[in-house]
């Protein structure tokens, strides 16, 4: 994850993200909870995910919270004609088939290590399909990089969309994991899951 310049660090690009993230949100009828500080170092999940929404939904409260942030997407994302816009994003491709995504937990790790701030963002249920077990490579980061897990969510039956409490994950991953899915159990994403 080499350090490169995001949308983030213009000011005028900054700035169309933060009114165009407060204008997706008032015309969705989302409130924006929570906060989180942009310098800190941390690992943050973005759940349920359901929707092809969720993305600019947690892009709004990026840019509204002036977030810089870091995350891993499907490869597939960065081809065609807003391949580079994933980029510029902050985005980092992920073959999920291939060996070397396992790589990109201890790159992830190096990155957290030698950097005064990151924000990795990520989905742990990995699809908008409804899936019985969650991707645990962020649970693996924050446990090796020791940094803290924040929870991001969106809640549709409440209109909800925003940062969470921190969680400091133990090392007990199975009762950590536990722990965290419950924060999630009554969250609604854009579509319910069946």
């Amino acid at each position: 994850m080499a350090e490169e310049r995001l949308i983030y660090d213009s000011r005028f690009f900054s700035g169309l993200l933060y009114w165009l993230g407060r204008v997706i949100l008032a015309c969705g009828r989302w409130k924006l909870v929570g906060s989180v500080p942009a310098d800190a170092k941390l690992v943050a999940i973005a759940a349920p995910h359901t929707s092809n929404w969720d993305f600019p939904l947690f892009m709004s409260v990026v840019g509204v919270l002036r977030l810089r942030v870091r995350f891993f997407g499907k490869h597939t994302l960065f081809e065609g004609p807003f391949g580079k816009l994933f980029y510029w994003l902050g985005g980092i491709p992920v073959e999920r088939e291939t060996k070397n995504a396992a790589d990109l937990v201890n790159e992830a790790v190096e990155a957290f290590r030698t950097r005064d701030s990151l924000i990795l963002g990520l989905a742990p249920e990995g699809t908008r399909s409804k899936v019985e077990k969650w991707k645990t490579g962020f649970y693996r980061i924050a446990v090796e990089a020791g940094v803290p897990i924040q929870f991001a969510y969106l809640d549709s039956r409440t209109r909800e969309i925003g940062i969470g409490p921190q969680f400091i994950p133990t090392g007990d991953k199975d009762a950590d994991l536990a722990a965290i899915q419950a924060f999630y159990a009554d969250k609604i994403g854009v579509r319910a899951k069946g």
